[in-house]
């Protein structure tokens, strides 16, 4: 179990703003589960279109949010160290309830398989402990 900042974020994953969707990461169990947080401000640039007088978390972006979160548990494996991780898909996704403005999102995958290119995950997001959404992630190393 380890905790990184956002800097170290960014040695595992390519991603930057404003992409980079994750501002830490609470537990890591390389290759198997890992939960890591997103503090959603009114500053996020997709609140500009999304909605102006209603600001919610664009959906796909929680996705996204999970699958970066799942690329820096499988990333941090040795045999994957320097490479990025791309969707291959999405199955299963459910959305619950809105990501608001001043909502901690937090994020739990858990790897289920890992393969020589590949890897799929159960990813839910949470905020104040309620399931916002969930999804089947599927990624794929190159």
């Amino acid at each position: 179990m380890s905790v990184m900042n956002i800097q170290e974020i960014k040695e595992i994953i390519p991603h930057r703003f404003p992409m980079l969707l994750l501002d830490r990461i609470e537990e890591l169990e390389e290759g198997k589960r890992i939960v890591a947080k997103k503090n959603v401000t009114v500053n996020e640039p997709f609140f500009q279109g999304h909605f102006p007088h209603e600001p919610v978390m664009p959906g796909v972006l929680i996705i996204e949010a999970m699958a970066q979160a799942g690329a820096v548990s499988l990333l941090s494996l040795e045999q994957f160290r320097g490479k990025t991780a791309y969707f291959g898909g999405i199955d299963k996704a459910k959305f619950r309830k809105k990501v608001t403005p001043g909502d901690t999102l937090m994020l739990e995958v858990e790897l289920l398989k890992v393969k020589s290119s590949a890897g799929i995950g159960k990813g839910i997001a949470r905020v104040d402990g309620k399931k916002v959404a969930e999804a089947e992630l599927t990624f794929m190393i190159g």
